[in-house]
């Protein structure tokens, strides 16, 4: 079979590439097609043709998958937040244990490294802790909706289409998080809709509501609203906090966060307190965190703690060890740890998050924690003692490799490896391999009805 960009043709999808398409090989040409499921027949549009790969769009499904099942939610398939939905679970697991292993041997040249059995989310909806909701003048039709002419376009609050920057999927049952948050979103876009002043444009840049970002502690079953508009206007948010207050009694906190910039970020330049607290409190295990609008928090409060009992457990600590954890954040790990070691030092560039650490550890009445902020290639070197344990939670794209050779510079007897990202994990563990033993890897589900997929991996000194 010829690929050519704009023709369209037959494929059948025999498996799931990591980044959630579906993946087909026509005459051993890999082709991949989103929205797909393996053992699907489809019809397919190609929209880009390279040397060794090609992409395609979706048309229509000839003949399902027996792996196929309807999605709960009606817009898992357009949204992007959760399009695993068709797929059932324990199959998701299947693949994603998959794309861990495939990284470590195709990336990390790493195929002998045992990899587990994925760890599962107890609960595989209403499990985000946190969801945040652009709010756009104009909104994108749903395939059902085209045809009819009484339908408004004028105002949505909810996700992003994917590879979109303007096209936003009004939402209005949102499965993947509890469900009053549903209920207050819908009391929100009541409120917009007759506030007399317009949501945001994305693309000319005005208007005045830009996001709605909703937090929950499963500990305490609190919730946070902020609301971020693009102008300050203390009367409309102030009368929008009191009517939900007085709605929903659970609300405990409700900020306003005010930022004009055209970057579609929901971070305020400025943040005013509507009512209640600015913070909610959450807990790990035994530990309580406060936290703040714009404070970084595991969406998956449940998981996170299987994730964390993973890491203690690969740490060996006996209460004796230093530990060093880099990219250390608002200090949800190194408090983690703190009952098991000695002594527990956290690196972080970010001074916000530094802040809260220190806050955090002084929530918890912890003495052997410390955070020091900075650029870790700058931190490390002045270090006065070696760990005998680092633990490593990078963004995305992983670990300078400055840093790396920092790490093995330093040799710790143990390091843990937490990564979000299965391909920089794989590059990130080859260049340690050259000094330690990658002895296995632990995946831990943290975002059911996604491709995404968090691994624990346990490296010792040779």
């Amino acid at each position: 079979m010829t690929i050519k960009k704009r023709k369209t043709c037959e494929l059948d999808i025999i498996d799931l590439a990591y980044g959630g398409k579906g993946l087909a090989k026509p005459d051993g040409f890999p082709v991949f097609v989103d929205r797909c499921v393996p053992g699907d027949t489809v019809l397919v549009k190609i929209t880009k043709k390279k040397k060794s790969w090609a992409e395609g769009k979706l048309i229509n499904i000839i003949t399902p998958s027996s792996l196929r099942q309807e999605g709960r939610c009606r817009y898992c398939l357009y949204c992007g937040g959760c399009k695993w939905q068709q797929i059932p679970y324990h199959t998701q697991l299947a693949y994603k244990k998959q794309h861990v292993a495939q990284s470590l041997a195709h990336i990390g040249r790493l195929s002998k490294v045992p990899v587990l059995d994925v760890i599962p989310s107890d609960h595989v909806y209403a499990y985000r802790n946190k969801m945040e909701f652009s709010c756009s003048a104009k909104r994108w039709l749903m395939p059902e909706e085209l045809a009819d002419e009484t339908i408004s376009k004028d105002l949505g609050i909810g996700l992003h289409v994917p590879g979109t920057f303007d096209q936003v999927i009004d939402i209005l049952q949102c499965e993947i998080m509890p469900d009053l948050g549903n209920r207050i979103l819908a009391h929100v876009r009541e409120f917009v809709k007759t506030s007399g002043l317009p949501a945001y444009h994305l693309r000319h840049h005005t208007g005045f509501w830009r996001f709605v970002m909703l937090r929950h502690s499963v500990a305490y079953d609190q919730w946070m609203v902020n609301i971020v508009t693009r102008d300050k206007n203390l009367s409309i948010v102030t009368t929008l906090a009191h009517e939900l207050a007085e709605t929903f009694p659970e609300i405990t906190a409700i900020v306003n966060n005010i930022t004009d910039a055209k970057s579609g970020v929901s971070m305020g330049k400025e943040e005013l307190l509507l009512h209640g607290r600015d913070v909610i409190t959450e807990r790990l295990g035994r530990f309580a965190f406060e936290i703040s609008a714009n404070s970084f928090f595991q969406t998956n409060t449940r998981a996170c703690e299987k994730l964390y009992d993973i890491v203690a457990q690969y740490s060996g600590l006996t209460g004796e060890q230093t530990v060093l954890d880099l990219y250390s954040g608002t200090g949800t790990i190194p408090i983690w740890l703190s009952d098991r070691a000695a002594q527990v030092t956290g690196i972080e560039i970010i001074d916000a998050a530094v802040a809260d650490a220190r806050k955090n550890a002084r929530l918890n009445q912890i003495e052997n924690c410390r955070f020091l902020q900075g650029d870790i290639r700058q931190v490390l070197p002045k270090l006065e003692q070696k760990p005998d344990v680092v633990v490593i939670d990078p963004p995305r794209v992983g670990m300078h490799k400055d840093v790396v050779a920092q790490v093995t510079a330093l040799r710790p007897d143990t390091i843990v490896y937490v990564s979000c990202n299965p391909a920089t994990l794989a590059r990130d563990l080859e260049l340690l391999s050259s000094v330690y033993a990658v002895q296995k890897v632990q995946p831990v589900d943290m975002f059911p009805h996604t491709y995404h997929i968090e691994s624990v991996a346990l490296l010792t000194a040779r």
